[in-house]
């Protein structure tokens, strides 16, 4: 007897074509279809969730460009529609949630239906200083990523995508990289919003003392994110873990988003057989890190911008795959020869 598997490939196969001329959206398919456990896939409401935080590294201006208080002014940005991502998921049918998970800004007042309130605290600390988090504030942002995915999956939706806003946080990023490959920091730090070469170099020598300021301290994964991670990289973590989980098809976005969805895999690896991988960053040290994670993304676009924009775009490629499957005839039923061997 088959199993569901070998039906899909069998049905894949058989459909009106030459046997894998429809290349990756093929092997899309056939994942989506093992994960939702049937011959009819369907990409059912998706969603993209952004986390934003701060990073108390920010403020000593050694890593980057750009102020903090970027990162709550995306926000707003995000909640009037102002932004790339919410361009994407507008053209797309994708709905959008924004979380605040840790910015260093108070916004109480604001009431609006796709913004989710989860700050754990102003900002991380100052990894240079201390671990950038606690024990507890880790495992409250585990908890609360696992929590807004679980209610998301509860409205029906079945694919999620996951993106960041948080000024520093590819500085978090490289060193999580570092810490969970060994891969050299070097090739896990690039230039985040623009770096000039002067601010790279400097990054990098911070980056570098900051490693070993924590390098005997780094036995396991959650220790690895209370020393280095930000606040939305830690609840896009457990948001991971928690949509795998609910047996969701997860569209990975570019390095910050793999990044935590490294620290997931540290957790429990089988996460991965849930991930569509959206797009190579042309942020530094994401090629390695697919590449690390025998990933093979949809696109090469050269997008480095974040907020989820690569899984975005890749959503309808998604929706591709599986109205293949359901939509095309087979050779019998269309009544077209097949390629004589």
């Amino acid at each position: 007897m088959q199993t569901l598997q070998q039906q899909l490939q069998h049905k894949i196969d058989h459909t009106t074509k030459p046997l894998g001329s429809l290349g990756q959206l093929e092997s899309i398919a056939l994942q989506i279809g093992t994960i939702q456990q049937t011959l009819q896939p369907a990409i059912t409401q998706p969603h993209i969730v952004v986390f934003a935080g701060d990073h108390g590294i920010a403020l000593t201006g050694l890593v980057n460009p750009y102020p903090q208080a970027v990162t709550a002014q995306m926000v707003l940005n995000y909640l009037n529609g102002g932004a790339a991502i919410n361009v994407f998921c507008k053209l797309n049918q994708v709905a959008l949630k924004v979380v605040d998970a840790g910015v260093n800004a108070d916004f109480d007042n604001i009431q609006h239906p796709d913004f989710i309130q989860a700050k754990i605290n102003k900002g991380t600390a100052n990894y240079l200083q201390q671990p950038a988090m606690t024990a507890a504030e880790l495992q409250q942002a585990l908890e609360k990523g696992k929590a807004i995915v679980a209610g998301i999956a509860a409205t029906g939706c079945n694919c999620i995508g996951f993106g960041e806003m948080g000024i520093s946080n590819t500085s978090s990023a490289a060193l999580l990289m570092h810490a969970f490959t060994q891969l050299p920091l070097e090739a896990c730090t690039g230039r985040g919003t623009g770096a000039s070469d002067a601010q790279l170099q400097q990054k990098l020598a911070t980056l570098q003392q900051a490693y070993t300021i924590h390098q005997n301290n780094l036995q396991t994964p959650q220790q690895v994110l209370q020393a280095f991670g930000g606040f939305e990289i830690a609840m896009m973590t457990g948001a991971y873990l928690e949509a795998a989980a609910q047996k969701m098809v997860i569209v990975v976005d570019g390095f910050i988003a793999t990044t935590a969805l490294l620290a997931a895999l540290q957790m429990q690896p089988e996460v991965q057989q849930y991930c569509v991988f959206a797009h190579t960053s042309g942020e530094k040290g994401h090629a390695q890190l697919l590449q690390w994670l025998k990933a093979t993304p949809l696109l090469q676009l050269g997008l480095r911008l974040g907020e989820g924009t690569g899984a975005a775009l890749a959503v309808p490629l998604l929706r591709a795959a599986v109205a293949f499957v359901n939509e095309m005839a087979s050779f019998e039923s269309a009544r077209v020869s097949t390629a004589t061997s």
